[in-house]
């Protein structure tokens, strides 16, 4: 037995020194290998033979040697675990190559209460033929895993009889000796001193709170203000969004000159616009000079601004005196370059305007194209439809004599299935009800344990809470006007100790008045300084805004007259022109033989009527809007005028 301890040993030594996630299975072999050379070479045969099976299953003898763990060795050393694996490599996978004789020559080698728990847990046929056979099949297939169960269940008489002979070497032996009972004695304590009466604190006097400004309770004025200007501003943009809504949806549907808009197109098209809600009587305002509330810093970047331009204006007035030149004919030509460039501008944008028309033009000429190319390919589709449509109704009835054929071979076949549905449906109700009672037995067997251990537990709480009841003097007398005499520099007592605490709270309140009364000073000099900067801000805006005032009047006078006509212009005018009459001539072709065409559908002819009377009725609007924009427009001129 010694001789296979020792090989045991060997084993579960070199497992423990295994780690799967940083070691690799061949080289942990390799150098266990070169390790084990000091042993016989048949001692060393057979650890390194159990050591690889080890390694190789050991997903398999983690889920049994776990699972033990959980259920029946709670009480055992996490010590033993590599121990138990080993027991569960060998009955396994070598039961049948070592032999029974020599597998209990094995077993009884290691402590027998161990032993005992373990094999009748591994060997019990519950547990072989229900979870242990379903993890395994997790890991390996089913047939591998057959292979190894059934030599397990066979082996089961024999086992259980060295399983019975393991628990009578148990019980025979000696129980181990009590140790001596360690026997507490009380502490000698000294006995406390009454407790002095302390001292009251004084009621601390605390300030009066300044109250609140009343300014605090009203509300600004500034969301007035800008609440106004966003309604401006919105009522501005729905304007602007109406237009260009009006502009594209003229762009976008095409019709005949000289149309008048009907009662049904103002509704559809009142459909597209954008819903303004106007509410009567109504007062917009426009705000001029809003309130605006500057910080220190924008107030002091200001101030340094308008110096340095006063800086700069006072320079330039010094180089004036001692002779400098004067810029007055540099700007006089640079104002007529300007002017010709702005002429030039203009002619540019006519340009650009014309060229927009011109191009709009030649849509429409593609679209006349576009749309009789658009009836002969319509023609020729319905011709193609209809020959499609007899082929689709051909192949459809095919199809449904495929399908009924079909059908009938189904519910020929579903009768055979109900047979076999029913045969399966039997077994699988007896199985349910064999796992049943199992199940129901193991839950009784848990419900009494856990009713025994719940009884303990309560006899241990009712203990304890009996030991807790006992009384117990508890408490200390302290005298807050006695030295504790420790012997250390600098000893007080709690009364002497909080004096001074209490003057040093006075000295630190006297400082902090003081650099109170620094910073309120310090705040009305800067206060001061501020109010000397915008004094001198508004007096520069009050020059800049009469300066700007000068140049706007100047500018003003010397406005341009209309753009001139270039040779770039008329060549556009004459090319729109041509294309306008080209697209008038195709539209009377166009419309010459419709006049003869048989008389439309009613559906088509209403269709054609509803879009003449939405082009009329959105080209009214949209002049109504122009007449009413120049008059804002010239509105707007006056009052800034």
């Amino acid at each position: 037995m010694a001789y296979y301890r020792k090989c045991l040993e060997a084993v579960t030594e070199q497992l423990g020194r295994f780690k799967p996630e940083k070691d690799s299975p061949g080289q942990f072999l390799e150098a266990a290998r070169t390790s084990l050379q000091t042993l016989s070479p048949q001692k060393q045969a057979f650890v390194w033979e159990v050591l690889s099976g080890c390694i190789e299953y050991r997903k398999l003898l983690t889920v049994v040697v776990d699972a033990f763990y959980m259920r029946e060795g709670r009480l055992c050393l996490r010590a033993d675990y590599n121990l138990f694996q080993v027991i569960c490599y060998l009955a396994t996978f070598q039961l049948e190559e070592l032999g029974f004789r020599l597998f209990c020559s094995i077993v009884r080698s290691q402590p027998a209460d161990k032993m005992r728990k373990f094999l009748g847990f591994f060997f019990n046929p519950l547990n072989l033929c229900s979870w242990i056979k379903d993890e395994w099949s997790l890991i390996y297939e089913t047939a591998h895993v057959k292979d190894w169960t059934d030599p397990l269940l066979r082996w089961q008489p024999e086992v259980q009889e060295l399983i019975s002979q393991l628990e009578g070497q148990s019980t025979s032996q000696p129980p181990l000796s009590k140790a001596k009972v360690t026997e507490p004695k009380s502490f000698n304590l000294t006995v406390p001193r009454p407790r002095a009466i302390p001292v009251p604190e004084p009621v601390p006097v605390v300030a009066k709170a300044t109250p609140a400004p009343q300014s605090t309770y009203q509300p600004p004025k500034e969301p007035k203000v800008l609440e106004m200007t966003k309604r401006y501003n919105r009522r501005r943009a729905e304007e602007l969004l109406l237009r260009a809504n009006l502009e594209e949806m003229r762009c976008a549907v095409p019709r005949a000159r000289g149309e008048a808009p009907t009662q049904g197109s103002r509704k559809l098209q009142l459909r597209f616009l954008p819903r303004i809600h106007k509410t009567p009587k109504l007062t917009f305002y426009r705000p001029n000079k809003v309130p605006v509330k500057l910080n220190t810093a924008t107030v002091l970047r200001e101030g340094a601004l308008y110096q340095r331009q006063v800086e700069k204006e006072l320079q330039r007035v010094d180089k004036l005196v001692d002779g400098a030149g004067d810029f007055t004919e540099f700007l006089e030509w640079q104002k007529r370059m300007r002017a010709k460039d702005q002429e030039e501008q203009r002619a540019a944008d006519v340009c650009r305007r014309l060229r927009g028309k011109l191009s709009h033009e030649e849509a429409a000429l593609a679209r006349q194209q576009l749309l009789r190319e658009n009836r002969h390919r319509a023609t020729r589709k319905r011709e193609e439809m209809a020959e499609l449509m007899q082929q689709c109704a051909e192949r459809r009835l095919q199809e449904e004599k495929a399908q009924k054929e079909l059908v009938e071979q189904v519910a020929e076949g579903q009768k055979n299935i109900k047979v076999a549905q029913m045969k399966l449906l039997k077994g699988r109700r007896q199985t349910v009800q064999e796992v049943a009672e199992e199940s129901r037995a193991r839950l009784q067997r848990s419900a009494a344990e856990a009713k025994e251990e719940q009884r303990r537990r309560c006899e241990l709480i009712s203990q304890l809470r009996a030991l807790e009841s006992q009384p117990k003097c508890q408490g200390k007398l302290v005298d807050l006007t006695q030295i504790p005499g420790h012997g250390l520099e600098g000893e007080m007592s709690i009364v002497e100790l909080r004096e001074r605490l209490a003057l040093l709270k006075e000295a630190q309140q006297r400082e902090e008045e003081e650099r109170r009364d620094q910073i309120i000073r310090g705040k009305r000099a800067k206060s001061r300084e501020l109010q000397n900067v915008l004094e001198q801000i508004s007096l520069c805006r009050t020059a800049m805004g009469r300066s700007a005032a000068l140049r706007w009047e100047e500018k003003k006078a010397a406005a341009p007259g209309a753009p001139s006509q270039d040779e770039r212009v008329q060549e556009l005018q004459r090319r729109i022109e041509e294309r306008v009459a080209e697209r008038r001539r195709q539209e009377a072709e166009l419309s010459v033989p419709a006049l003869r065409a048989p008389r439309p559908k009613p559906r088509a002819q209403l269709k054609a009527q509803h879009w003449l009377e939405l082009e009329q009725s959105r080209e009214r609007r949209l002049r109504a809007m122009q007449r009413s924009g120049s008059a804002c427009g010239s509105a707007r001129r006056l009052q800034a005028a």
